[in-house]
């Protein structure tokens, strides 16, 4: 049962919950009365209900349940109170005033399945490091494995993500073509509104800069990874060493952060100032090392000349380069890239959920 059940009577409220749901990406099961009610009452992901309907409820013991919403025309009566609170309702709306704050309220509730979204932020220690590649690589395998990823691209000069996937020509929009100014996203609206690949029951959705355009800015970077995580997907970053405000949104969002360091003494010096600054906002960030060593450092020489713990290594791939520029991203299992790729998934998988930053409630934004 994964539709949300509704027993409202007045066309006019009906409506109003009609339309939040479809903002809300979310079918709604119109029931004529409690016992239709009761079959689905612990299955269904939210319960709307007016106030008649509550108090039909409490008057055949229905239990209290999490996810029940009572709507109204007008102000609530003092009558309306009682039932809501021995039902466990979690808000009260007016409508249509009250609107936006239904479908946010849906989205919450029918968005967000048993487990938690992750989001992980991948960098470059320097130019080159193969960050881009390496974020691309760690949403193919949670496709791979019959999972759901957002890859969300947050380097306006790094040519666009799509490039990387060899996806260019793919029918979707960018940041330049969506209409947001921050606040609430739907996840299903965005997921509509984006290139998406599937596999099975896996599922890749990725949001490319492009070569022109206005940049993605901290409140769109924010909205949409607050959204793929909402949606219990997991949200892998792509962020510039240059750290812009839209690359602090991303990060300080992020369950882990990795970063991308060629074994060269250069790049360590390099790294070392863009892990210092990653660090200093409170984010865990781990090295992978990228070799070879024409030096013959070591990786673990390497995390430590960085001061960053060692999450693993990748080894040169053959004919990597050669496919990435012919627009044929690798969707094996095997090599280096990939093996590297499922080692950071299993790292960001086992890491404990960030609590929520207090911030201030926002709007509701349309793709």
């Amino acid at each position: 049962m994964n539709r949300l059940l509704a027993m409202v009577t007045g066309t006019r409220l009906l409506d109003d919950v009609l339309q939040a749901a479809a903002v809300a990406g979310c079918e709604v099961e119109r029931v004529p009365d409690v016992p239709a009610l009761r079959a689905h009452w612990h299955s269904a992901p939210a319960v709307v209900l007016d106030a008649k309907a509550a108090a039909s409820c409490v008057h055949q013991a229905l239990p209290r349940r999490p996810g029940v919403l009572l709507v109204s025309t007008g102000p609530p009566t003092p009558e309306t109170w009682p039932p809501a609170v021995d039902l466990g309702v979690e808000q009260v709306i007016e409508l249509p005033s009250g609107l936006r704050r239904l479908q946010e309220a849906l989205s919450d509730l029918v968005e967000a399945p048993s487990g938690d979204g992750r989001v992980l932020s991948v960098l470059g220690g320097c130019g080159g490091a193969g960050a881009s590649v390496l974020a691309a690589a760690v949403g193919q395998a949670v496709l791979s494995t019959g999972g759901r990823a957002l890859l969300v691209d947050c380097d306006p000069l790094g040519g666009g993500l799509d490039l990387a996937l060899g996806a260019e020509h793919e029918v979707g929009k960018r940041w330049p073509d969506l209409k947001l100014t921050g606040g609430r996203v739907p996840a299903a609206e965005l997921r509509a509104a984006l290139p998406t690949r599937n596999r099975g029951e896996g599922r890749l959705t990725f949001l490319s800069c492009s070569r022109n355009g206005p940049d993605p800015t901290a409140q769109t970077v924010a909205a949409v990874v607050d959204a793929g995580r909402r949606a219990g997907e997991t949200v892998v970053c792509d962020v510039p060493r240059q750290l812009s405000p839209a690359a602090g949104a991303a990060l300080d969002r992020s369950d882990l952060a990795v970063l991308v360091v060629p074994a060269r003494l250069r790049a360590c010096a390099a790294a070392k100032r863009v892990a210092d600054q990653v660090t200093d906002r409170g984010i865990t960030v781990h090295a992978v090392v990228r070799g070879p060593s024409p030096s013959g450092i070591n990786a673990g020489q390497v995390a430590k000349a960085v001061g960053i713990p060692l999450l693993t290594t990748m080894r040169p791939q053959r004919h990597l380069a050669t496919a990435l520029d012919q627009g044929h991203f690798p969707t094996h299992w095997k090599g280096p890239l990939a093996a590297a790729a499922r080692e950071v998934l299993a790292v960001l998988q086992a890491q404990k959920r960030l609590p929520p930053k207090a911030v201030r409630p926002m709007e509701p934004s349309h793709v």
